[in-house]
């Protein structure tokens, strides 16, 4: 399956956007992830800006980002959410909420709990009421989410698609269980034609065993570190290629013993 990306959004610790992670990967520069941001989207109506989450609004920092630079119409956009956990941060507080005298769940934390959340904010935002897909995969989230994104655009069901990736970490004691070291989200908006801001082509297999080749991992311990360490950022490899400008492959493991491998070739040079 060929696709093309037209936009990319990316927030992390030590990432404010997509530039920031493009000057990282290709100029090689000393990453500080000390920072966290705290981002809070202004397209948000201002009811739903003070409901969110973090979850949400991480999500939607990046959707908006990539939209923006991708220069197509979100209201015609459908779009495809992927996390492994959703919103944890939540379900915390409704456990909480279970475990009082007398147990009382908030009727806002409820309708906030649920795995489509952030689609949900995202179709208020943007106005758009394109179909919306979100789904888990574990860790491979990641690779299910670009899977399904490119199967749409494939299938001829869409013409063009944004694609979200996010998990935040849940506090303790749920953190435990399913530890996430640190907060991440990117997005890309993709179609199946080039365009003249076209960024990269990518080319997607899905491989039926996992064959000679490892999931591609990342050489710098402080990315390898993230990259493992949250399922969203399992794109670290992905996006490296595309900031460095490289026509290379990459894998992402996927289920079982499946794997996905990616061709990508650039579109054209990035201008500094």
């Amino acid at each position: 399956m060929k696709i093309f990306v037209h936009g990319v959004g990316v927030l992390g610790p030590g990432i404010e956007n997509w530039e920031s992670c493009r000057r990282l990967f290709k100029e090689q520069c000393s990453y500080d992830d000390s920072v966290t941001p705290d981002p809070m989207p202004s397209i948000l109506p201002a009811n739903e800006r003070r409901r969110s989450s973090d979850v949400v609004r991480w999500s939607l920092h990046v959707a908006h980002e990539a939209v923006q630079q991708s220069q197509f119409d979100p209201k015609k956009m459908a779009s495809v959410f992927a996390s492994s956990g959703g919103e944890t941060g939540i379900l915390h507080k409704i456990c909480q909420s279970l475990d009082s005298d007398p147990p009382m769940v908030s009727p806002t934390l409820f309708h906030q709990s649920v795995h489509n959340a952030a689609a949900g904010y995202w179709s208020i935002a943007s106005g758009s009421q394109r179909p919306s897909t979100s789904l888990a995969c574990y860790d491979s989230s990641f690779a299910a989410g670009l899977l399904e994104a490119a199967t749409l655009l494939s299938a001829n069901q869409e013409e063009a698609v944004l694609f979200v990736a996010y998990d935040t970490p849940a506090p303790f004691p749920l953190h435990e269980t399913r530890p996430i070291i640190a907060p991440f989200a990117m997005a890309f908006v993709l179609s199946k034609q080039a365009a003249p801001n076209s960024v990269s082509m990518l080319d997607i297999t899905l491989l039926p065993d996992r064959m000679d080749h490892a999931s591609t991992a990342m050489s710098q311990s402080s990315f390898e570190e993230l990259r493992s360490g949250n399922p969203a950022a399992r794109s670290f490899p992905l996006l490296r290629t595309i900031a460095t400008n490289l026509a290379c492959c990459v894998y992402f493991d996927f289920l079982d013993n499946l794997q996905l491998r990616i061709d990508h070739k650039p579109c054209q040079p990035f201008l500094d």
